[in-house]
């Protein structure tokens, strides 16, 4: 990467979006049903809130939020439909043998993971 490259990338993440990183499909620590209540509630709560985040990348066990059957599809597609993009983590997907079973979101790769999160302005990580 040339020099002057690098230096449009910090710029950029000077100003760049709001970014969720979602790490889990439970939020918090302690109880597993009280994390997957919370996560739901938060996942619904975005879509009615501003700012919203203009991505939310899934990773490890957080992929699984994305796939038939989840209880936050419904809300991570209304998010999709206000404009936030959904980036799930291919690699994570293949781990857990669910890449077929992507409902929402796009499947995406470290390399797009790794550019959103350098030029993002703001990552809110869970």
């Amino acid at each position: 990467m040339a020099h002057s490259e690098l230096e449009q990338v910090s710029v950029k993440s000077e100003t760049g979006p709001a970014v969720l990183l979602v790490a889990s499909d439970a939020f918090g620590r302690g109880a597993e049903e009280l994390g997957h209540l919370l996560m739901r509630s938060l996942l619904h709560t975005l879509s009615e809130v501003s700012p919203r985040p203009e991505r939310v990348i899934l990773v490890n066990s957080g992929v699984k939020l994305v796939i038939e059957g989840s209880e936050v599809l419904d809300d991570l597609r209304v998010l999709e439909e206000q404009g936030t993009e959904i980036l799930a983590c291919g690699t994570c997907l293949g781990y857990y043998e669910i890449k077929d079973e992507v409902a929402v979101g796009q499947i995406s790769n470290m390399y797009d993971i790794a550019s959103t999160l350098l030029g993002a302005g703001k990552i809110v990580a869970l």
